[in-house]
């Protein structure tokens, strides 16, 4: 560090712990135990308040030359524990040097070197429309030059520009106005909505868009999860919103904001047929107030402003959320407008989760609402929610993962509903918590999963047998399928999601093989049948297209086969599924394998998951997997078996007779021989 930087920067005695790398009573220590020392600790040069300040470059010097601490890197770091000499402080001019790492970042070069106006011109042809640093860089005034100059040491010392910003961020919660301590979250929190938001999004053929009400760390977290490649618009609020201002200047420097970040108060920007998610927090910087009404009021507008393609992820204080109100009357008030928005059938979810989420009031709880569409089919006797209690759960990954997926398939119809493994989770009548008097994640009457009817169950028998008899009249065969009544509990199903998760199911993606590869009269026996959406619709039949064994093992080295009993399934247009009962065949993409653990197959059979992808048309890992008792499983899978092979002794019969059929008219006309009438009569003859 230059005599010139640290003349610039001032630090306080618990940011030189920091920046040594100790413990504050250590600082101290060294203080008193140097005072007659030949190098003496270096006096303050002014005071903040209660707190010394200390001169940033007498501090490094007096590190180097009595080499304590534990950073060598001590003098280029100062500048990231240090604040500009002169001015009230870097938390005075936060929005002015985020501004100015935002116009760093987009210069691509240092701030030093340029005067002032080159500067706001600068930032007038970055922003010309004022949408995220214009205004901040130019109400800088005649400190513009010396905080640029700050902006660079700052960035330098953090090795990036996002790093330096985060850190600006992060002083500012600790030490600028209360409201914003008060609602700073814990990286688990911001995950755990972030998580969600991306998760009622999944399998949507539509970009998704996210709105955060509240700021920037909401998004920050999506964007993380999406990643570069996968599209989706991130909108921050209204555009006269500091906030807003704020999370694009963030998004911005860690390169999230290059086409797809929207600052806007028009609803009509967002397309009609997007999924668009909105998460908010209660209270929040740009919404401060933790009053119930106030906080509820909003929730409600929330829900009446949403469409049937939007949902909302909402995190406010469990006291307003799940808890019961204390009977006053402004809590009367509350609990009217709670109900009502419970009574629009918009709450999907509802879950405490365990304190310490919000870490200036690590006592109280927070709790989590889920927005949907409102079921429009059923009935107001008969709505659900999900509601579920996580206090004193710690928020570990695999715990977050697991609430993650109950609150996606909380979104769902009955039959998600239905179809889910809940880990944390129970299904209520909305009723029932619109009469509970007490907390809404305390222990309610669960509704049932509906059992099918005995008339159902007698109807399906009879109509197999049925089937069967008029089958054994047939000139085939008869099968040799017995049926019996039953009156054993059906097992729950799953989800192709949680199986996968549980292991009982590998999922293996399709290969992508070229045109040029695929073959259809290829001879010889070094071929491989190759199964795609042609063989899964039965528009090609099996081994109609092959592939050179020779040519896969080189031309795709990370190749992988088929195995008897694997899934094979399409999705989008050409939905459906088949069990490849023979194996060894490369899947084309975009055909998939789902694959059966044979040791723990968790009540999955190959034919009755095949059946179920059948007819899925949603996301595919949604869907309902039905699962059945091991003892029942043999059975099953033998007359299955006779049912397919009965199957393809029909389908060569059929090929057969249209061959047949075109040999009969093609001879006859051609006159290469003649069809005798063995008895039939026609009409005039005798």
């Amino acid at each position: 560090m230059t005599k010139q930087l640290g003349q610039q920067l001032q630090i306080t005695l618990s940011e030189i712990a920091n920046l040594a790398q100790v413990q504050r009573p250590v600082v101290s220590m060294w203080r008193s135990r140097s005072k007659n020392s030949a190098d003496p600790f270096p006096a303050p040069i002014g005071t903040s308040g209660r707190q010394e300040l200390f001169n940033a470059a007498d501090i490094t010097d007096w590190l180097t030359a009595t080499g304590r601490g534990n950073n060598p890197h001590a003098a280029e770091d100062a500048a990231a524990f240090s604040s500009p000499l002169g001015q009230d402080s870097k938390h005075t001019h936060f929005a002015g040097l985020t501004a100015l790492i935002a116009l760093r970042c987009l210069m691509d070069m240092p701030l030093g070197g340029h005067n002032a106006e080159d500067l706001v011109d600068f930032a007038d042809e970055y922003d010309p429309d004022n949408e995220f640093l214009f205004t901040e860089i130019e109400n800088l005034g005649p400190n513009l030059l010396p905080l640029a100059s700050y902006a660079d040491l700052l960035t330098d010392a953090s090795y990036t520009a996002a790093a330096a910003f985060e850190q600006l961020l992060g002083d500012r919660f600790r030490a600028g106005p209360a409201v914003q301590a008060k609602t700073m979250l814990t990286a688990e929190a911001i995950e755990l909505l972030a998580a969600t938001a991306v998760e009622l999004t999944a399998g949507s053929e539509q970009e998704p868009v996210f709105t955060d009400d509240g700021g920037s760390d909401f998004l920050l977290a999506v964007a993380e999860i999406l990643g570069e490649a996968a599209p989706a618009t991130l909108c921050v609020g209204t555009l006269a919103s500091e906030s807003a201002r704020l999370a694009r200047r963030r998004m911005l420097v860690h390169g999230r904001s290059k086409e797809n970040l929207h600052v806007t108060n028009q609803a009509g920007t967002v397309r009609q047929e997007q999924v668009k998610v909105r998460l908010a927090q209660f209270p929040s910087p740009s919404f401060p107030t933790s009053d119930a009404v106030e906080v509820l009021t909003a929730i409600d507008n929330i829900s009446l402003e949403m469409t049937h393609q939007e949902c909302a992820v909402v995190l406010a204080p469990a006291p307003i959320l799940s808890d019961s109100l204390l009977r006053t009357t402004h809590n009367r008030e509350a609990e009217a407008i709670r109900s009502d928005i419970l009574r629009s059938d918009r709450v999907r979810a509802i879950v405490r989760l365990p304190q310490g989420m919000l870490p200036s009031s690590p006592r109280q709880a927070q709790a989590l609402w889920v927005l949907g569409p409102a079921h429009a089919d059923v009935s107001i006797a008969d709505r659900w929610t999900m509601v579920a209690d996580l206090s004193g759960q710690e928020m570990t990954a695999s715990v977050r993962a697991d609430l993650v997926g109950d609150l996606a398939a909380s979104m769902g119809n009955r039959d998600y509903v239905w179809a889910h493994s809940f880990r944390f989770s129970q299904i209520v009548r909305t009723r029932s918590l619109l009469a509970n008097q007490g907390s809404f994640t305390a222990k309610l009457p669960v509704l049932e999963k509906p059992g099918r009817p005995s008339q159902a169950s007698t109807a399906q028998l009879i109509d197999a047998e049925n089937l069967l008899e008029s089958l054994s009249q047939s000139p085939s065969e008869p099968l040799s399928i017995a049926l019996s009544a039953e009156s054993r509990t059906a097992l729950r199903p799953t989800t192709v999601d949680a199986a996968i998760k549980s292991g009982a199911v590998k999922y293996l993606p399709g290969h992508r093989i070229a045109d040029n590869h695929v073959e259809t009269e290829l001879s010889g026996r070094a071929q491989l049948p190759i199964i795609g959406v042609e063989e899964i619709s039965g528009e090609l039949p099996r081994e109609s297209r092959k592939i050179s064994q020779l040519v896969f093992a080189n031309a795709y080295p990370q190749g992988r086969l088929s195995e008897p009993g694997d899934v094979i399934f399409a999705t989008g247009a050409h939905a459906g599924a088949m069990v490849d009962e023979v194996g060894a065949a490369v899947v084309l993409y975009p055909a998939r394998i789902l694959r059966i653990s044979s040791k723990s197959p968790g009540g999955l059979l190959p034919e009755v998951l095949a059946r179920d992808l059948s007819g899925w048309t949603g996301d595919w890992r949604q869907c309902p997997a039905r699962r059945m008792h091991d003892g029942a499983k043999p059975a099953l899978s033998g007359a299955l078996a006779a049912v397919a092979e009965e199957r393809r002794r029909l389908a060569v019969r059929l090929q057969q007779l249209d061959e047949l059929s075109g040999l009969l008219v093609d001879g006859a006309v051609q006159g290469s021989f003649s069809v005798l009438n063995f008895g039939m009569t026609t009409e005039g003859t005798s």
